[in-house]
């Protein structure tokens, strides 16, 4: 049997403070290439505080978090950060489109910052983008996107190197039902090609679209309703 893409095993999370603030009680999850996962529930139940530990932007109070086969919880900040560049693509409700640039230069950006050579660009911006379908906006600025043409945007960046994780906060949250979809339409080719992609979301058609819908209440994950 395969390893999972990602794995927590009793992963708890408790911020400091007075007193002190428990979020994560033992929570379990894998989640295998290819597979789409949604995790939902109410405001405060711990969705953003799984989602950081997923990414690594926060560690686990206790428990294991290991990403493709890695045991991430005993790296260092800077080793972290290495394998969060490598192996996560984000996608956010917030797409953090850069307004001033072009399409393309918003892409061109984010690779820069991954340390990719000027040269190997080009192609990674041009294949990401008929990937999402907006070849025929990459020279536009992103002040004159859609929203729908927005998140498009955000997810080709989340896929610019091809990372083996997708995470996404709440993707379709700001979108109308057509648009949402796309973006939906998107993910399920993301996993034909055996990424793992975890959604954080409202939204039950999301719930209803993933192959396992994941309720988290009061810091417990458990099968939703939708799943």
């Amino acid at each position: 049997m395969s390893r999972p893409a990602l794995e927590v095993r009793d992963v708890t999370k408790t911020y400091v403070g007075h007193p002190p603030t428990p979020v994560l009680h033992g929570v379990d999850l894998s989640v295998g290439a290819g597979e789409r996962v949604a995790i939902f529930g109410s405001s405060g139940s711990g969705k953003s505080t799984l989602l950081n530990i997923l990414g690594l932007l926060d560690v686990p109070t206790s428990g294991a978090y290991d990403l493709l086969g890695q045991d991430t919880c005993a790296l260092s900040s800077s080793t972290r950060a290495k394998h969060r560049a490598s192996a996560l693509g984000f996608v956010f409700q917030e797409h953090h489109v850069l307004g001033a640039r072009t399409v393309a230069e918003n892409l061109a950006i984010k690779l820069a910052i991954s340390g990719v050579g000027r040269r190997g660009r080009a192609d990674l911006v041009r294949d990401a983008l008929t990937q999402v379908g907006l070849t025929h906006r990459r020279n536009a600025p992103g002040r004159l996107l859609s929203g729908g043409e927005k998140q498009r945007l955000a997810v080709a960046r989340a896929i610019l190197t091809q990372p083996p994780v997708l995470l996404a906060d709440e993707p379709t949250g700001n979108l109308d039902r057509a648009n949402a979809d796309n973006i939906l339409d998107l993910f399920d080719s993301q996993a034909r090609k055996g990424v793992a992609v975890v959604v954080i979301t409202h939204d039950p058609t999301t719930a209803r679209w993933a192959d396992r819908a994941l309720e988290l209440d009061g810091g417990r994950l458990r099968l939703g309703a939708h799943g």
